[in-house]
């Protein structure tokens, strides 16, 4: 078995998607891509701008662009935007030669780590919570279906996650080598 050729981090905000992904990039040695992040360098905007001027469905073309970029790239860990899942044409460029790792967490995880996030244009209304639950209905059964592997996330340090996906990924890990043993081969 042999590293994925790229790594793509789905799920709700709040999830951890940025920080394990970075942090999962630079233990594999992988170039990390938020594209997020990115869609604001190129459009010299941030997001709540972007969906000021040119509404979510803007947004959501210039992600889906982003995607088709980077749908061909290896080496690298690609953290998407939460949304990313909803448009169907986005689910190639996602699973591409990729290995698609759910972020899962709970909906008391989210409230909690983006209830001081601005930046965050669907959580600016009188009841967040409300909108993270009405969103987790219709976007996990898209995460699960799109999912190579589910990490659950809550009451886990991103470092404690990051450890779990370098194990699950590379084939050179102790844990591997001694799950080869417990199977009967003697790959390692």
């Amino acid at each position: 078995m042999s590293l994925p050729k790229r790594i793509v981090l789905i799920g709700p905000m709040g999830a951890g998607k940025t920080t394990i992904g970075r942090m999962l990039a630079r233990d594999l040695g992988y170039e990390f891509v938020d594209i997020d992040r990115l869609i604001e360098e190129r459009c010299g905007a941030n997001i709540p701008w972007i969906f000021d001027v040119e509404g979510e469905a803007g947004f959501r073309q210039r992600e889906t662009a982003m995607l088709a970029e980077l749908a061909s790239a290896e080496g690298m860990v690609i953290a998407t935007g939460g949304g990313a899942v909803m448009k169907p044409e986005n689910h190639e460029y996602l699973q591409r030669a990729a290995q698609v790792v759910y972020l899962k967490t709970s909906i008391e995880q989210q409230v909690e780590r983006t209830r001081r996030d601005r930046n965050r244009p669907l959580l600016q209304n009188d009841d967040p919570e409300a909108v993270l639950r009405s969103l987790f209905v219709v976007r996990d059964p898209i995460y699960t279906g799109l999912a190579d592997v589910v990490m659950h996330t809550d009451r886990k340090s991103p470092r404690l996650v990051v450890r779990q996906l370098v194990n699950r990924f590379n084939p050179k890990t102790p844990r591997h080598r001694r799950q080869l043993r417990k199977e009967g081969r003697n790959h390692a």
